[in-house]
């Protein structure tokens, strides 16, 4: 069996390895909020400053609405390499289960890498009880899972550069006890890099996808509840080729992280919250979350407070800072407060 298929080999407590003070390099963080208000947040690191064999993942709590954190697990597939634990991802499901995921891959191949998972049903406990590690699908993961109208939960999972129909949703019709690619979209081989897609249900039944691509942000449509999907067109959101976030909120609007105005595209600065209220035809606000340059990769969730939390990296190698920052749906539109708050950070 190939190594990138064997479950880690360390899962536990940060050791002397896995010390902040020996980082050289962390980000690409996820968050979510679990019953009862502990904040979770994740990332990768290593003792390398890149993106390489030596990356593991970190996953960090909060019980005191982000003030303070602390490190409670780190997953690190074999120490040194050749196998690497890389783009974590947090979801809390409708079951009140937390769950945990990551991809072990050799290198950058993602045609041969796996979605890995952890879920506890006790996340408020002092010492949650995490299920054993097992391998969900082939592929990439860099966005939540979504609930469809249907009950059935889905997944982006993405095989990248090298393959065709890479833009996948793989489906669960068992509450995560199963899971099978049940379509995918087509991107371009000229347009292809990381795809981080990311999926909506409107309120119509269709579901959107929206793909990273070189040029920025692509659009996708299925009508068959994720069977077929359109061929992918450039979308309005003007973009660098970088990780967005997109959610739907509790009010019924979606949310959108974004560099810049919803039509330009700048470099990873510039963070910005955006609202729609017709599911992605307009939106409105363009709340600043963090203008500094080398921002990048948000994620979040809404806690059952209506209070919005999300979480981001600043420059990876040099600061190595994961950061959250809260807010509420109607400073989006009416230019409120951002609270922000350091995670972790290299210095």
């Amino acid at each position: 069996m190939s190594a990138f298929m064997n479950p880690p080999e360390y899962v536990g407590r940060p050791d002397e390895s896995h010390a902040p003070a020996t980082r050289r390099f962390q980000g690409i963080a996820s968050m979510a909020v679990s019953p009862g208000g502990r904040m979770w947040a994740t990332w990768y690191a290593g003792s390398t400053p890149g993106e390489d064999q030596n990356n593991y993942v970190v996953l960090s709590a909060s019980d005191d609405r982000g003030e303070t954190w602390t490190e409670r697990l780190i997953v690190d597939p074999d120490g040194p390499g050749p196998v690497r634990a890389f783009d974590p991802q947090l979801w809390a499901d409708p079951t009140a289960r937390l769950w945990f995921t990551w991809t072990q891959a050799v290198g950058h191949d993602g045609s041969v890498a796996g979605v890995w998972a952890m879920t506890t049903s006790d996340a408020g406990a002092a010492e949650p009880a995490w299920s054993e590690p097992r391998r969900l699908t082939d592929g990439v993961m860099m966005g939540k899972a979504l609930v469809l109208s249907t009950g059935e939960w889905a997944l982006p999972v993405s095989t990248w550069r090298t393959t065709d129909n890479s833009a996948r949703m793989v489906v669960s019709q068992d509450q995560g006890q199963t899971w099978d690619v049940r379509g995918a979209c087509h991107v371009p081989p000229d347009e292809r890099e990381f795809d981080e897609h990311m999926i909506v249900e409107r309120a119509d039944g269709s579901l959107w996808m929206l793909v990273r691509t070189k040029y920025g942000i692509g659009g996708s449509v299925s009508h068959d509840r994720g069977a077929t999907w359109s061929a992918l067109e450039p979308s309005r959101l003007q973009h660098p080729s970088s990780r967005f976030f997109i959610r739907r909120l509790a009010s019924g609007a979606l949310l959108l992280v974004k560099h810049g105005l919803v039509d330009e595209r700048t470099a990873r600065s510039h963070l910005r919250a955006f609202v729609s209220r017709d599911d992605g035809r307009s939106w409105r606000g363009e709340l600043l979350i963090d203008e500094r340059v080398h921002v990048s990769y948000p994620d979040g969730q809404q806690a059952d407070d209506g209070t919005i939390h999300v979480v981001y990296d600043y420059a990876r190698t040099k600061a190595g800072q994961i950061t959250v920052a809260s807010f509420r749906e109607e400073d989006v539109e009416r230019g409120g407060e951002v609270v922000k708050r350091v995670v972790s950070d290299l210095t």
